[in-house]
């Protein structure tokens, strides 16, 4: 009876282990999830104030752009070698660091906004892509040890969310927040998403800063560079990232001259596009998983296909329903790419060097993110928004082809 009794607490006493330990899980990916959401919207908020921004700051169309862009150009740069540091340091810190830049960099955004240096805005918005970076491949990396492989596929699926989530967020409540207190206020209005999303995840996350295992060698690094398949998904993320951006970025603005709607209102519209990237990028592996029985091409095959003609048609169509649904299913068609490219690249090449192709992958995919919002920009000021939404709708067509030749993974 006694022994019983014991096995019955025992068991009570394990249950209550294993949903503790649950508990901590997903307040660890709700945690950086919600620092990564803050830093989405202050990188793409420029975007939804930017006839503001153009007139406060007296710039054009591709200056405007490069607000946008730089955030990613730097992320770029930096990736693989914040990749290598984190491989050697403690990402749980270097997260906390990231929370820390971004409230620095808010406040000098804020006040060369104000001033009107658009240098200064630019410099700061620069440093943020640095805070950016950081974030997104150690969130990656702590989030991939802190869950079970059951569980793995669905808790970086939800981290992934966190960038069409922000990028709402900045594109709904930018014009907002710009009416209420000036446009420059947009730079420090998503602090309190990475300062809430610091105090779940901090106390969540011990003992999960450091990798396991050695960093990987130059030689390996070189094995990833060498590798025909990363350089196919590498480029297809690249694809993804820019039809994303361009869109994002180009949009509101189109809304706003062309179909005559009010810049608040355009900001809303546009933002179903990244809003939807909540499902599809959640989604992009069970569609894999479940209806393609594992296979990744049809997937990314199908984003594309999906997303060219709606593209290309897109100035096209003047009925603002119409406009709204074409968005919705655009939005979904292309974060469908930007969601199962991680997980492919991890795929193409051996597992000792799967986070080296992951951060290599995360350069090659934002290098399309910094083009796109710059190059837009220049070509609506040469030629205008029909031409840029059919050069936007040709680099979809090019993703269909190449989505047709890239090789089912061999699943390490």
């Amino acid at each position: 009876m006694t022994r019983r009794s014991d096995n019955s607490q025992s068991a009570a006493s394990k249950s209550d282990t294993t949903a503790q330990s649950g508990w901590k899980t997903w307040g660890l990916v709700s945690g950086v999830s919600l620092i990564s959401a803050g830093l989405a919207a202050y990188e793409i908020v420029p975007a939804s104030v930017t006839p503001l921004l153009r007139e406060s700051l007296t710039i054009g169309s591709t200056a405007a752009g490069l607000l946008v862009g730089i955030m990613f150009g730097t992320a770029v740069i930096t990736s693989i070698p914040a990749g290598a540091v984190l491989d050697r340091t403690n990402s749980r810190n270097a997260i906390a660091v990231a929370v820390l830049m971004l409230f620095v960099v808010g406040i000098w955004g804020w006040i060369a906004g104000k001033r009107g240096n658009y240098q200064s805005v630019i410099a700061s918005r620069a440093v943020g892509g640095v805070a950016y970076v950081v974030v997104w491949n150690a969130g990656i990396d702590i989030v991939s040890r802190a869950v079970s492989a059951d569980n793995r596929a669905t808790a970086v699926g939800i981290f992934t969310a966190s960038g069409p989530i922000g990028f709402a967020l900045g594109q709904g409540l930018g014009p907002i927040v710009a009416e209420l207190f000036g446009w420059p206020a947009i730079f420090l209005a998503f602090n309190s998403f990475a300062f809430v999303g610091l105090l779940l995840f901090w106390p969540t996350s011990r003992g999960l800063g450091h990798s396991v295992g050695d960093a990987p060698s130059f030689e390996e690094f070189e094995s990833v560079l060498r590798n025909r398949n990363v350089w196919i998904v590498g480029v297809l993320g690249f694809l993804g990232y820019a039809l994303y951006l361009f869109v994002n970025s180009w949009g509101a603005s189109y809304l706003t001259e062309e179909i005559g709607l009010s810049l608040g209102l355009s900001g809303l519209l546009v933002a179903v596009f990244p809003a939807v990237g909540i499902l599809s990028r959640m989604s992009s592996g069970l569609l894999s998983d479940r209806l393609f029985n594992g296979q990744r091409q049809p997937v990314l095959l199908g984003s594309f296909c999906v997303a060219a003609p709606l593209v290309l048609c897109f100035t096209y169509l003047q009925s603002v329903p119409v406009l709204i649904a074409l968005l919705l299913v655009a939005g979904f068609a292309i974060q469908l790419t930007l969601g199962l490219s991680f997980t492919y690249v991890r795929e193409v090449v051996k597992p000792r060097v799967a986070a080296t192709a992951v951060a290599f992958q995360t350069s090659v995919a934002l290098s399309g993110a910094f083009l796109a919002p710059i190059a837009g920009g220049a070509v609506v000021d040469i030629a205008g928004f029909d031409t840029a939404f059919l050069v936007a709708g040709s680099l979809a067509v090019c993703g269909v082809v190449l989505a047709w030749l890239a090789p089912e993974p061999a699943r390490q």
